[in-house]
């Protein structure tokens, strides 16, 4: 079996990631130093339902945490991107992707790539649950990504990420079993991440089924886990087929700077 290939850049693409530009400009948050990293070449939803933009991940009413990231519950709240850092077609989500059940819970004879598709299914690069998350979709492709600020101390995140560069190495490819005892054949790669933060680790994976008439059917998720100072987060951009990644790269940014700005301004939005 072929590795799957990478959709060409089309007009739609070009257009999308100029409206992703504009978004970035009008925000402040796209400077000399940004333009460079965004222009980086390519480099879910969780089984519960997905917070939204008018119903985000409830935080409990405490002014600190003890977990060591140092953010106050405003803090983190502030720090979430959403549509509007996107830009168009992406908007509040509309419910969990059926590929989740249908192709990313699924079992592996391999401890470390079970691992993997266990926190990816269950949303916890970061651990459970996340400190505040986000989910959002993409119209255009029905493509989800969903954003999480973790609550982790840093040497805990470092650990993950170290971890996860492991990745491409260990899982580079094998065979997983959904639970309809359809066979998968799972890929994993280093994906690239603009250099945001203090440290990152970005990995693409796809994982593909044929049916018995040879067609295949295709689920591409990015993964991106960065930490920013005594802060982190993590995404996941996924869907069948096309998964714009330039998403992935502006949220990275976005996510990034935000964390960076919410903390110096004193937890008031940018």
């Amino acid at each position: 079996m072929t590795a799957p290939i990478r959709p060409r850049i089309r007009a739609q693409d070009i257009r999308r990631r100029g409206r992703l530009h504009t978004a970035l400009v009008t925000a402040g948050l796209l400077g000399l130093g940004a333009c460079a990293a965004f222009g980086l070449r390519h480099p879910q939803t969780a089984p519960q339902p997905l917070p939204t933009i008018d119903r985000p991940t409830p935080v409990p009413k405490t002014s600190a945490r003890g977990d060591g990231s140092g953010l106050t519950d405003a803090q983190a709240q502030a720090a979430l991107i959403d549509q509007n850092d996107l830009g168009a077609p992406w908007s509040a989500t509309r419910g969990a992707a059926t590929w989740r059940d249908g192709m990313l819970k699924a079992t592996t004879t391999a401890a470390e790539c079970q691992r993997l598709l266990d926190a990816l299914y269950a949303d916890e690069l970061l651990g459970a649950p996340p400190r505040v998350a986000i989910g959002l979709d993409d119209t255009d492709t029905d493509a989800q990504l969903r954003f999480q600020i973790g609550a982790r101390r840093p040497a805990d995140v470092d650990a993950v990420l170290n971890w996860l560069k492991t990745m491409p190495d260990k899982c580079a490819r094998f065979t997983a079993t959904t639970q309809d005892g359809t066979a998968e054949d799972v890929r994993v790669s280093d994906a690239p991440l603009p250099k945001a933060g203090n440290a990152r680790q970005g990995l693409h994976l796809t994982l593909t089924t044929t049916t018995q008439d040879g067609d295949d059917t295709v689920l591409t998720l990015d993964v991106a886990a960065v930490r920013v100072g005594q802060d982190a987060f993590a995404l996941t951009n996924g869907g069948l087929g096309d998964v714009p990644d330039e998403a992935t790269q502006a949220a990275v940014q976005v996510g990034a700077l935000r964390l960076a700005d919410v903390r110096r301004q004193g937890g008031t939005r940018v």
